[in-house]
């Protein structure tokens, strides 16, 4: 009998970590699609160079450690491409380019690559950029050159409603980061996902329902409803909450975990944003719940063959 042993995360099941990539690619591209069309070129390069640049880091360090060639299986792209989503057009080029490889060195392969890295890749190579150059990642406008706008959650933490209608917010007509603005697009990939049974329910929903119940109870501006809408459709939340908290090897495995792994990060959503130093909360929020990932499983998971939980030793 021949056995093929390899890293975690497990899946029962024909799959293929490169179609499980591709899969998560395809969902995004309604998000790049939408991206593209209000900023123009600029995003195309922004997304070229963050995902050439981490596919070139995994590369690299590939060779020069002597390792077997992980680049087939795709998650560098989804990596790279990720990253890019969550910046602004307006962001120097070089941003992509150092935050990828950032992700990619730094927060997968030096943790053993993948399926060992404790905290996503892309929400680190984020983060890394935010402590760097806060002021490049801040700043949104639609174009290098062009005079930078206040996103929805700049006016929410005034607090005040944005300007846009919730309409306009749900289909991407606002400003933002190349791959957040549109919440139908965001949506569209959920589904898609969820059909092709690449990730769960649980962990999205619970997000959204965390910080839509937290929003509502303790909205700032308008009505409760106004406010828990503007709350779910700005920034970052659906992005993050769909395709980076769902990472297989950074979010837990059972099932209960998963709801409270994904009720916490929309409760931090809310806190961060209320009280953080910037408008946006999601990528903490995430990495912060990242770490917390063994915890939840440890105290989530069944009971070992034999053993009577709670039972003293």
């Amino acid at each position: 009998m021949n056995l093929t042993v390899a890293s975690s995360p497990h899946i029962r099941g024909n799959f293929k970590t490169s179609r499980l990539m591709l899969d998560v690619v395809i969902a995004l591209l309604p998000a790049v699609g939408v991206g593209l069309a209000r900023f123009g070129f600029r995003a195309l390069w922004i997304i070229l160079i963050s995902v050439g640049a981490a596919v070139m880091s995994e590369l690299l360090y590939c060779v020069m450690m002597r390792k077997r060639v992980t680049v087939i299986d795709a998650s560098a792209i989804v990596t790279g491409l990720l990253l890019a989503l969550t910046l602004p057009v307006s962001a120097p080029l070089w941003m992509p380019a150092a935050g990828s490889a950032f992700a990619i060195v730094f927060a997968k392969a030096l943790f053993g690559g993948l399926g060992q890295n404790i905290f996503n890749p892309a929400l680190m190579g984020r983060a890394f950029l935010m402590l760097i150059y806060p002021v490049g990642i801040t700043r949104y406008a639609m174009a290098p050159d062009a005079v930078s706008s206040a996103t929805p959650l700049h006016r929410m933490v005034m607090p005040a409603l944005p300007e846009e209608s919730i309409w306009d917010m749900f289909l991407g007509f606002c400003p933002g980061s190349i791959g957040e603005i549109s919440a139908l697009a965001l949506l569209i990939g959920f589904a898609y996902l969820l059909v092709r049974k690449v990730i769960s329910w649980r962990i999205p929903v619970c997000v959204m329902a965390s910080a839509a119940v937290l929003s509502l109870i303790f909205f700032r501006a308008g009505t409760p409803a106004q406010w828990m809408l503007y709350t779910l459709f700005s920034g970052g939340l659906m992005l993050g909450a769909i395709y980076m908290a769902t990472d297989y090897a950074t979010s837990p495995v059972t099932k209960k975990g998963q709801m409270i792994y994904g009720a916490l990060i929309g409760a931090l959503i809310v806190l961060f944003r209320y009280f953080g130093i910037f408008p946006e909360g999601v990528t903490y929020a995430i990495l912060l719940a990242n770490a917390l990932v063994w915890v939840i499983d440890r105290y989530t998971g069944p009971a070992r063959f034999g053993e009577v939980k709670g039972a003293k030793k």
